[in-house]
């Protein structure tokens, strides 16, 4: 810390080299964004090891190397705290883990003022959550999607927050999510291994993309059980992108069930979800795996699935 200033050091390693610096930062510090690391470089608050000022985001990185970036500190947080009574899957003094519902957005935006994951921490942590994420979103470390049940960690403090993004970083956060994918998947246990980045027709999707053109994602999964039209399939990340299961597995011809972006249900899998008012991509973080920022445990949490995904695949039972 200096002044009002945190200062992150990272070590990119050799992978990095030739990369563009906002993007081996972006890979590096999952919990900024890189238009974020944009204006970072541009206002020169990221330096070399030397103490030099980086200030071009499009210049290539050279690795191995330590980077400094200096983080204005957060303004105070104008969200509003609400008591949303959220299930709590592990908690203590450095670090939250929130078993959130579907429907519930992670952090406020355009549209989301209040109701979300960081409005119902602002309530239950009163004022312990880590200031690295910023006004928008205090202590959240990663994201599910809005309509993605299952299990989210969030930071106390500065230290747990970064320690945990580093494991992000490094991809060695377990995390295993339950889904239902249409049809039957074939082989029934495999690996998907492809780039994602923005779909060039819609921005506000994510699309395979040409390797190199976006970022490496890799998901395993394998099937649960066999189901009418449907499998109940387990996915494990080894990556973690932006809608990565949902769009690894519309990839291979299998989107998920209810899914309104990456896929559509025929008849009559869409007449039962109709029927059931199933209206939301079936995924749930079921697993998260972390070794502890602070004490240096082993935490592994396990969610069970909610209602809804529960009676939809009771019905589909073959």
């Amino acid at each position: 810390m200096q002044g009002d200033e945190d200062i992150l050091t990272i070590a990119l390693g050799e992978g990095a080299a030739g990369e563009r610096l906002d993007r081996a930062l972006a890979e590096a510090l999952p919990n900024l964004s890189r238009e974020r690391l944009k204006m970072l470089i541009k206002g020169g608050r990221v330096a070399d090891a030397s103490g030099a000022v980086l200030w071009d985001p499009s210049a290539k990185a050279a690795a191995p190397t330590t980077i400094k970036v200096r983080l204005p500190a957060p303004a105070p947080a104008h969200n509003v705290a609400q008591d949303l009574g959220l299930v709590i899957a592990y908690e203590d003094e450095h670090l939250i883990v929130v078993d959130k519902p579907a429907g519930m957005v992670v952090h406020p935006a355009a549209g989301n003022a209040d109701g979300t994951l960081v409005n119902a921490l602002l309530y239950h942590c009163a004022g312990q959550l880590s200031g690295i994420g910023g006004v928008a979103r205090p202590g959240i470390v990663h994201r599910i999607d809005k309509d993605t049940s299952g299990l989210i960690v969030a930071a106390k403090h500065d230290k747990a927050h970064e320690g945990l993004a580093r494991q992000f970083a490094a991809h060695s956060i377990e995390r295993r999510y339950l889904a239902l994918a249409t049809g039957r998947p074939m082989p029934a246990n495999a690996t998907v291994d492809a780039a994602l980045g923005r779909s060039a027709t819609n921005r506000k999707k994510m699309a395979v993309v040409p390797t190199g053109r976006g970022k490496h994602a890799i998901t395993h999964y394998r099937t649960i059980e066999l189901l009418t039209g449907a499998t109940l399939i387990e996915c494990r990340l080894e990556t973690g992108r932006t809608h990565q299961v949902r769009v690894h597995m519309a990839h291979i011809g299998h989107p998920l069930i209810g899914d309104p972006v990456y896929g559509r249900s025929r008849k009559p899998l869409s007449d039962v979800l109709k029927a059931r008012g199933f209206a939301r991509q079936a995924l749930h973080a079921a697993h998260l795996g972390f070794i502890h920022p602070v004490t240096g445990n082993k935490i592994a949490l396990d969610s069970e699935l909610p209602q809804d995904m529960r009676e939809l695949i009771d019905e589909l039972r073959v």
